[in-house]
């Protein structure tokens, strides 16, 4: 059974949630602080996280961070704070996907399924094992990247992303189609998450995030994947 685990300081929400989940058909450990979350997500190893950011002493953007220094898996940030600032520190610091309070059940649901869906593509097995092009390779049995010579770990999201730009490699691809293709149809719109996680890529696989050899923006448009030869 597919294991959630979901980290709140509100009680109230944490009993909505489990009942919420267990009625989906999940297993749930509730954690009612940032630190419990933190053992609990060691202890466990769990699928996939529900984290809360407004908690006292760690707030959830700490724990994020913490979080993804022992696990890849998918954490979706809920919380009452919806600002595009935040969501832009939560993506960065990790998180797959962000989901507001009052939020509905079958968003946060289905968000879920759709993050736990991407996570579970690790499993398959994919037709052309590794892309190598110059200084780049991206190993698809491993599910990382190689940039000259240095392993560069990839949360299932990120990996993603990467992989359908570089199975379309010198064509631009727009943000709705690269959401279409890793998030899903129903999240067409919310382009924030492409930026993000274009943003997160070029820091791990770039040596100047600035002035990116690997993945170039097209204005207006969206993005493209150049294997640039190393100098």
């Amino acid at each position: 059974m597919t294991h959630i685990l979901v980290i709140d300081d509100d009680v109230d929400i944490l009993r909505m949630l489990k009942l919420a989940l267990t009625g989906n058909g999940f297993d749930v450990t509730m954690a009612a602080s940032g630190l419990d979350g933190l053992r609990r997500a060691y202890e466990i190893h769990p699928d996939a996280i529900i984290l809360d950011v407004m908690m006292p002493m760690h707030d959830g953007f700490e724990i994020c961070r913490r979080l993804r220094e022992m696990t890849e898996v998918p954490i979706i940030f809920l919380t009452a704070r919806g600002t595009v600032d935040d969501i832009v520190r939560g993506l960065a610091l990790g998180a797959d996907d962000y989901v507001t309070k009052p939020f509905n059940e079958k968003e946060l649901i289905s968000r879920l399924v759709a993050s736990l869906r991407r996570a579970a593509n690790k499993d398959e097995t994919p037709d052309i094992l590794v892309f190598t092009h110059g200084a780049f390779v991206l190993d698809r049995s491993r599910r990382h990247a190689v940039v000259g010579g240095e392993i560069v770990h990839l949360t299932p999201t990120e990996f993603e992303v990467l992989d359908y730009l570089v199975r379309h490699a010198s064509k631009v691809l727009s943000r709705d189609a690269i959401l279409a293709r890793v998030w899903g149809p129903e999240y067409l719109g919310e382009t924030e998450l492409v930026k993000q996680f274009i943003y997160r890529l070029r820091q791990k696989i770039e040596t100047d995030p600035r002035k990116p050899r690997f993945i170039h923006t097209v204005p207006s448009t969206g993005y493209f994947f150049e294997a640039a030869d190393s100098a």
